[in-house]
């Protein structure tokens, strides 16, 4: 038996896959971890955009709390960017941001 946090993980995985297909968006939970069946890169999810040949692909992770920062950044923004020290911005956005970039449709 798998032990809570694979299950937790596995559960958050579906509950994101379930959010892009009610956006009308294809996902699918991909079990590519680095150097598994001669994986190159690990992740979670697929994400297909209309239009686009390859998918987007994803990482899901859970937490018990976000750190104060991020929400509070974020709040009311489309999205926050964040870049440490000579490295490459990464971007938090709301689901909802995410399904529009996407081509989904938000209800």
């Amino acid at each position: 038996m798998a032990n809570a946090s694979k299950l937790k993980g596995d559960r958050i995985e579906r509950e994101i896959i379930a959010i892009f297909k009610q956006a009308g968006l294809d996902a699918k939970r991909i079990d590519a971890r680095l150097g598994q069946f001669g994986a190159d890169a690990s992740h979670d999810v697929d994400v297909y955009k209309p239009g686009r040949d390859a998918p987007f692909c994803g990482e899901v992770k859970a937490r018990k709390v976000f750190p104060k920062w991020v929400t509070g950044w974020l709040a009311d923004n489309d999205w926050l960017a964040i870049r440490a020290d000579r490295e490459e911005p990464l971007f938090i956005l709301p689901t909802r941001v995410m399904i529009e970039l996407l081509g989904g449709k938000n209800d």
